[in-house]
């Protein structure tokens, strides 16, 4: 079973031109992992069910569980893991429109 993403809500944020706000729904199945990468913007994240492990480039591993809200700074390298429950989020990106969700961070990258 692979990662599910379904984008619930894109819209444009006229405070902010340029920018856009990115609402997501994510279940990712039991021992899952994303490999590094960093968002092209901020995201924010609210743990629905399951837990997830965040191992960021600042703040080493952090694991967070049912009702746990967590951010990821703009452009911070980070990756993600589930355990034995697997984990569903919503989650919530503010970033530059016009860029890629998502830009994965070479293997060989610290």
């Amino acid at each position: 079973m692979s990662p599910q993403l379904r984008n619930l809500l894109t819209a444009k944020l006229a405070a902010a031109p340029g920018t856009e706000v990115v609402l997501s729904h994510v279940v990712l199945p039991p021992e899952t992992s994303l490999p590094k990468h960093y968002h092209p913007g901020e995201e924010f994240a609210y743990v629905v069910a399951g837990s997830v492990e965040l191992w960021d480039e600042e703040e080493g591993v952090r694991t967070f569980e049912v009702d746990a809200s967590l951010a990821v700074p703009f452009k911070r390298v980070h990756a993600i893991k589930t355990g034995p429950q697997g984990a569903t989020l919503v989650v919530f990106r503010v970033h530059q429109e016009g860029e890629p969700e998502r830009v994965l961070v070479p293997a060989s990258a610290p």
